[in-house]
């Protein structure tokens, strides 16, 4: 898509990045031990925990990726949603006291408590390293995505910046400044999705959203032999047909300028393409990008609210909203990816879909009527996403923040409140891009902020600057977690560096840097990428290397040291493993996904089963020397 910086959206942004940056100086000063760059000294209050919990949780796969998810399929994206929150039960139930209790600065502590065994230490440490660095990518994938709209700067400065500033907070003040940067964000997220969906429910849904909304046209055609004779249009001319996807698409020119329609009984449709020719150069809708000949889309094909049919509702509540969406029908564009001769073209064609459709799952995750495969992989998803959540170092080393067990479990019932509210609010926010013709096909990690462009360029501005200080609030977390990792578990215990608490502080500091410059590289590489899906690695990784760990250290008596080790490694390995021969990755190897030699995109299924079934027959076997 075209976008166009605002001064307004700069000038907010800039005051918030300021804002943040202040808050980096302010606490530094106070930042002289380990304890308090790593944990913030233990001193942080549970409700301001809690938020901040949140503020770390609802990350860009949350605000940007689920709504962009469920923008383009509805509920099937809100199941993320769904995932996300219930891991919090573990959480509450199964991780909070126990993590208070047994550790001091990182995840590594926990589980080395009681064995101070070199082998968990290394496995626990590149875990940790592993499983930030895979949720490090959407992060910095979603910050490239934001700043094209609300700075007109391309996908790779968004990354460099927001690495850039992440740097700097933790380099300075590490935890404490992560944590108010966190608390701050989180707590702005909620209100604005809150006001934003307000905005969204007095509006109400029409047919023709915007003044901007752009009327397809269609062309009645004459079929001999399932081929095109004439059009009823004689401006246009046939130059080519394509129907290798399984649908028939149409190539026509008018004034010399080519574009792509899709052929439904006798009639064309317009559609929208994407054109990269073999000398590199490509053309949106037949013609250069910047002709701002690519729309944004999402529309209504027919409203049914209370049993009438209506070109617009006016004002509904939570419920209406939802109810007319069901018995009404939408224009989705999903895409197809054609071969014209050198060129490679994808085309996003409209497809009507039916609102009992969309509010139910089988758009993305085929749970009906799909193969098995399919069913498997869904299965594999929700796996990772309820048992990755206790398991994220990033979330784990935030229970060290407060002063005690019973403070740790009540900022994780704040945080279940939070992030259980804003999930609600993430289905109304993706259907309401859908409908109101702001879906940028190109990047659904902008249905949100597009949304909020669609009531005024104050709001969007606003919801960008938030949606970025989300992104800059999660990696800060991740990065802490990383540079604990290296600095503490590795260094100091694993290579037996006795280090000063001030070496500590130092060497973490060192340690935040490298991560995030990797964490750069890695945010540009994967551009494109939805970063929900992305997430759904990271907490896979997460729930196959470490969760098993912890679960059997605290329920199984005669769960060991090696087993611990061993346990982690096979995870991680195996989770890593069947993510790389997974379709999605082939896709981004540039081979065909219909040739990966694994069909799982989501490893959970696999690799979590076989972590515990490691970690239990090493602990059987070594139960001579639990020591070991």
């Amino acid at each position: 898509m075209i976008y166009i910086a605002s001064p307004i959206a700069i000038a907010l942004f800039v005051s918030f990045v300021a804002f943040v940056l202040w808050i980096s100086f302010y606490f530094a000063k106070k930042t002289k031990t380990a304890k308090s760059y790593f944990a913030s000294g233990g001193n942080i209050h549970w409700a301001v925990n809690g938020i901040a919990f949140a503020g770390d949780y609802l990350s860009a796969a949350s605000f940007l990726g689920i709504c962009g998810m469920i923008a383009v399929y509805g509920y099937d994206g809100f199941l993320y949603s769904i995932g996300y929150l219930s891991g919090w039960i573990v959480a509450l139930f199964v991780v909070a006291e126990p993590m208070k209790r047994l550790g001091k600065y990182t995840f590594t502590d926990a589980l080395d408590y009681k064995f101070n065994s070199k082998a968990i230490q290394l496995m626990a440490a590149i875990s940790t390293l592993v499983v930030s660095m895979f949720y490090l990518i959407p992060q910095m994938v979603g910050a490239g995505a934001l700043v094209t709209p609300l700075l007109g700067l391309p996908h790779w400065v968004g990354v460099i910046m927001v690495g850039t500033i992440v740097i700097f907070i933790v380099a300075t003040a590490g935890m404490t400044s992560t944590t108010y940067v966190q608390f701050l964000k989180g707590g702005l997220l909620i209100i604005f999705s809150t006001i934003l969906t307000i905005l969204l429910l007095n509006k109400g849904i029409d047919k023709k959203p915007s003044e901007d909304y752009h009327n397809f046209q269609t062309i009645n055609v004459t079929l001999e032999n399932s081929k095109i004779v004439s059009l009823d249009n004689p401006d246009y001319t046939i130059i080519g047909q394509n129907d290798e996807t399984g649908k028939q698409f149409v190539k026509l020119s008018k004034d010399g300028v080519e574009t792509w329609w899709q052929l439904k009984n006798n009639v064309l449709e317009e559609a929208l393409s994407k054109t990269t020719k073999s000398n590199g150069e490509v053309l949106y809708n037949g013609q250069p990008k910047e002709d701002g000949a690519f729309y944004q889309v999402g529309h209504m094909n027919k409203i049914v609210y209370k049993g009438e049919e209506v070109e617009g509702t006016g004002k509904l509540n939570p419920f209406s909203f939802l109810s007319t969406i069901d018995n009404s029908e939408v224009v989705r564009f999903p895409k197809s990816v054609l071969h014209d001769g050198k060129d490679k073209v994808t085309v996003w064609y409209q497809q009507t879909t039916l609102g009992k459709e969309l509010m139910r799952p089988g758009l993305k995750f085929k749970v009906e009527k799909g193969s098995a495969m399919q069913k498997i992989n869904f299965i594999s998803l929700m796996l990772a996403l309820f048992f990755g959540t206790a398991a994220l170092p990033h979330i784990l080393i935030r229970y060290y923040t407060v002063p005690s067990q019973k403070d740790a479990r009540k900022s994780t019932i704040v945080a279940i409140g939070a992030i259980g509210f804003f999930y609600i609010l993430t289905m109304y926010l993706g259907i309401g891009a859908m409908v109101s013709g702001v879906i940028d096909v190109e990047s659904s990690n902008m249905s949100a902020p597009l949304l909020a462009k669609f009531f005024g360029i104050s709001i969007f501005s606003i919801i960008s600057a938030i949606a970025f200080a989300t992104v800059l609030g999660t990696v800060s977390g991740l990065i802490v977690a990383s540079s604990g990792a290296i600095a503490h578990d590795l260094i100091n215990r694993y290579f037996d560096v006795n280090l000063t608490d001030k070496g500590k502080v130092k060497a973490g500091k060192i340690s935040a840097i490298g991560v995030g410059l990797f964490a750069i590289l890695l945010g540009i590489l994967f551009k494109g990428m939805n970063v929900s899906f992305l997430v759904g690695w990271a907490f896979a990784v997460a729930a196959s290397a470490n969760l098993p760990a912890i679960l059997m250290l605290l329920f199984w008596k005669k769960t060991t040291a090696k087993g611990i080790a061993s346990s982690i490694l096979v995870g991680m390995i195996s989770a890593i493993t069947i993510i790389l021969l997974s379709p999605s990755m082939f896709v981004r190897f540039g081979l065909d996904p219909a040739t990966a030699p694994i069909g799982l995109d989501n490893p959970g299924i696999i690799s979590i089963p076989l972590s515990f079934l490691t970690l239990i027959i090493v602990s059987l076997m070594t139960q001579e020397n639990k020591e070991a």
